[in-house]
């Protein structure tokens, strides 16, 4: 017989999910009241990535979808608000001006596609654009800007005097007007910029580290012993004002100290969390016959071309289900493919005894995606369980690492060993206290410092496997930064102390 209390209960308690307005009214809402991503999503107890996501289209459920809402239309009530106690203190006389829907205006005129969405956000105040030096209201890729090249334009013909016929008409023939235009810029409020590298930066933007190694000699009376062991002493806090240095005007929100999944927390005080590295540790099991001389090169800086990797933003979050989302990163449960080419390649998990699954990083789960994919086929697809994922960038701390390789290609151009030294502790000891560490109370990701390190591991696998491509004999790989070969490496691999470069660390000989 029909239980008609119980359906009567489930009657009473069943609703509708509440409804909310469009994907681009719930950004511009936001972005009207001067709110970021990340404050948001602190309020609702969720990533700013999955913020992100509802305003691109997705839509949230259960109770977050009620907070959602309620914070939705408080914020239409308070724009509303607002809108009518500006129109109400217009003059006796005079038409108001509807600034809300001017607002809503050029917020509907300058949005963004979809492709450049991660690139675009709305600044709390103006700032001067790059190309024109008038105040912008959006910033793109890191730097103020304005989306409608036409406002440019009018900032341009406002300060600059009307030509006459010929002269407009000389002017859109003339090659040199780019270059005129430029120095018209720097002459009025614009930004003067100077190349460092692969980027560009404000002329007058401080070189962090090169004042730092200047106090430091000062300071020890040009010491240099003195000056460098001072330097690297003090090298995790001066990374760490480098990189909100480096972060000023970034387009992304992080979140410092997130809840961790048991997964990334020590199993014992001294022990370790769960997450494989895949750390190579692989030698060749057999040469061919005869002697053979090997070489052991070093790869320069394996942490800081590591820094380079897909980091995620905000709180990791958990799902199930073998699918890999290539905008997210994390760490993830598979079980590994087979690895059949342990005699000539090392296997790109590390060297693992025990079988079944195991919990990755990001960069392995690429690489072992990528190499079993139609180009390379070394192995078969991994079967991925579950995942602990966030929103992700690859150039989340590029800046950071352009400033860190300019230094280090500076410092070796100049035989400078204390800048040197100095730097090479700012990024390894960055990278060796993201995880819970004393040493680092700013910066708690420990799924970052993973991520890297695998990273960094998964670099030197290519660099094994371009050596075996290349026609060299792959013998050994260690570590980050160790491959041993056989063979004209010189045709390979660059020589030299640079990040892209290689240098020999031994020669020695094996066989009869």
């Amino acid at each position: 017989m029909t239980d008609f209390g119980a359906i009567d209960a489930l009657l009473a308690g069943a609703k509708k999910e509440v409804a909310l307005p469009s994907a681009e009214e719930r950004r511009t809402l936001r972005e009207e009241l001067n709110l970021s991503r990340t404050q948001l999503a602190q309020a609702l107890g969720v990533s700013p990535s999955t913020v992100g996501g509802w305003e691109s289209g997705r839509d949230p459920s259960g109770e977050v979808r009620e907070k959602y809402a309620y914070f939705l239309e408080g914020a239409r009530t308070k724009l509303a608000a607002e809108a009518s106690e500006t129109a109400g203190e217009a003059a006796p006389g005079e038409e108001p001006e509807d600034e809300s829907h001017t607002d809503a205006e050029l917020h509907a005129d300058a949005e963004p596609t979809a492709a450049q969405d991660d690139d675009v956000d709305v600044l709390a105040a103006p700032q001067p654009c790059v190309l024109c030096g008038q105040p912008a209201r959006h910033q793109v890729a890191g730097f103020p800007q304005h989306l409608d090249p036409a406002e440019c334009e009018h900032a341009e013909t406002a300060r600059t005097p009307e030509p006459s016929p010929p002269e407009r008409a000389a002017s859109r023939t003339s090659p040199q007007r780019a270059q005129s235009s430029g120095r018209q810029r720097q002459d009025g409020r614009g930004v003067r910029v100077v190349p460092v590298g692969r980027r560009m930066k404000a002329v007058d933007d401080p070189d962090l580290i090169a004042t730092a190694v200047a106090a430091a000699l000062a300071e020890h009376s040009g010491d240099v012993d003195r000056a460098t062991a001072a330097l690297v002493k003090r090298a995790i806090p001066d990374a760490m004002a480098l990189l909100d240095h480096t972060r000023k005007g970034g387009r992304y929100d992080v979140i410092a100290h997130p809840w961790l999944p048991d997964v990334l927390r020590k199993q014992s005080a001294r022990g370790a969390d769960q997450i494989w590295e895949a750390r190579p540790k692989w030698a060749r099991p057999e040469l061919p016959p005869g002697e053979h001389e090997i070489t052991a090169l070093d790869v320069n800086g394996a942490y800081l071309s590591a820094l380079k990797t897909h980091l995620p933003l905000g709180q990791l979050e958990h799902s199930t289900g073998n699918h890999h989302n290539p905008r997210r990163a994390g760490v993830h449960l598979i079980t590994p493919p087979d690895w059949d080419h342990d005699a000539y390649l090392p296997n790109p998990i590390g060297s693992r005894d025990e079988p079944g699954p195991l919990w990755v990083t990001e960069s392995t789960l690429r690489l072992l995606l990528r190499i079993s994919g139609p180009k390379y086929g070394l192995c078969d697809p991994p079967e991925i369980h579950e995942s602990w994922t966030s929103g992700a960038t690859e150039g989340l701390l590029e800046k950071f690492r352009v400033a860190l390789k300019d230094a280090r290609d500076r410092a070796i151009a100049e035989d400078d060993e204390v800048t040197l030294e100095y730097v090479k502790a700012m990024y390894s000891k960055f990278v060796s206290t993201l995880g819970e560490s004393n040493y680092n109370r700013e910066l708690y990701r420990t799924d970052w410092m993973h991520l890297i390190r695998s990273q960094a591991f998964a670099n030197l696998w290519w660099k094994a496997h371009r050596a075996y491509d290349e026609g060299l004999m792959v013998v050994r790989a260690m570590g980050t930064d160790e491959l041993h070969v056989i063979g004209d490496w010189r045709t390979v691999f660059p020589e030299g102390r640079g990040v892209t470069e290689v240098k020999v660390k031994d020669v020695y000989r094996v066989g009869p």
